[in-house]
């Protein structure tokens, strides 16, 4: 499949910078995926489009404060991303880059903006990435709260005022993350509150529960030709035997499977690859693209994509390549926001 078949044309000012005031105020498109029929209602409505016994599936992945900023000792600026750690040793993105010499001591800057700690560059990798040895005690997660800002996306744009910072702390993150370890939030997730939950479950909605680490490369746009020659990054997950029998149990009684997120979707499609789910720690790189055949997923929340993204072609892959492109175009049309910070869409 060409690349260019996933391109569309948005507005810049459709892409949220600010999330909406309240969660669940947040617009939702609901996309018949068998006859294209669509629906413009709010989030908070979207219990009147599931029945008691269906399973909402969502990634409790908690955003850790990756983004941080460092100087050379000349004086030249640095931005970084954590990405993740091994014995110790941290592997990052690093702006600028290509001025720092293996072996260069750089230091990183607290949230204040003072010199919190220095960091030696061990090793240069491919695409601005790099080994750095932290000198201060304590674990990443733990130094990441002195140095750390909320990840967000490239095309939100922010600089280091810690009042934003405090707000963006809060929403972008889910209200029921809890397992550390993503640099980028499930976005479909932000949607919801502690009390659209309460509602959806006093309705028999059930609740499982995946993590999925989500990585740098969820962004990463397909920039092959086609997305046959695109190698999808690997992420790692884990979903526990409570949370596989709730699943199960659920699709035993014939209640639809609805992950939250490409990020559940993909756990979900990993596991019930080999048939029942069960639990599982693992890692996965499936590329869910159109011709792929579903095994689990019944129905699925997500917000909309970049063009020419790996996540554009899961959802493309569920509803139909034009079905999707159509309802794209409704909801620029409509002056929905797009990407993290926006509205959410449920297929059904």
């Amino acid at each position: 499949m060409l690349t260019d078949e996933l391109d569309y044309d948005l507005p810049k000012e459709l892409i949220a910078q600010q999330p909406a005031k309240n969660r669940s105020v947040s617009r939702l498109l609901v996309l018949h995926r068998r006859t294209g029929r669509l629906t413009d209602t709010r989030f908070v409505n979207i219990d009147q489009f599931l029945n008691p016994g269906d399973c909402l599936v969502l990634n409790d992945t908690k955003v850790l404060p990756a983004r941080f900023f460092a100087r050379r000792a000349t004086g030249g600026k640095l931005e970084g991303l954590f990405l993740r750690q091994d014995k110790g040793i941290w592997l990052v993105m690093l702006k600028g880059l290509a001025k720092v010499k293996p072996g260069e001591r750089i230091w990183l800057k607290s949230t204040n903006g003072g010199d919190f700690c220095l960091a030696q560059v061990l090793e240069k990798k491919a695409d601005g990435k790099c080994l750095l040895k932290v000198d201060a005690v304590g674990s990443a997660e733990k130094i990441l709260k002195k140095i750390g800002f909320p990840p967000l996306p490239p095309y939100i744009k922010r600089d280091t005022d810690l009042q934003q910072a405090a707000k963006d702390k809060i929403r972008y993150q889910t209200v029921y993350a809890r397992c550390p370890g993503a640099v980028a939030a499930p976005t479909a997730g932000l949607h919801f509150t502690k009390k659209l939950i309460e509602k959806l479950k006093q309705r028999g909605i059930l609740f499982a529960y995946v993590t999925l680490a989500v990585g740098e490369g969820t962004f990463k746009p397909v920039t092959a030709e086609t997305l046959e020659e695109h190698h999808i990054h690997e992420e790692q997950f884990s979903i526990d035997e409570k949370n596989a029998n709730i699943i199960n149990r659920a699709r035993q009684a014939s209640g639809r499977i609805i992950p939250v997120g490409t990020t559940s979707v993909r756990v979900l499609e990993t596991v019930a690859a080999h048939g029942k789910l069960k639990a599982t720690t693992n890692s996965t790189d499936l590329f869910i693209k159109p011709g792929y055949k579903f095994n689990v997923v019944d129905a699925m929340v997500t917000n909309f994509h970049l063009p020419r993204s790996t996540l554009l072609a899961l959802v493309a892959a569920f509803a139909g390549l034009n079905t999707i492109l159509a309802a794209y175009a409704h909801a620029v049309n409509q002056r929905y926001r797009f990407y993290s910070y926006g509205d959410a869409m449920l297929i059904i």
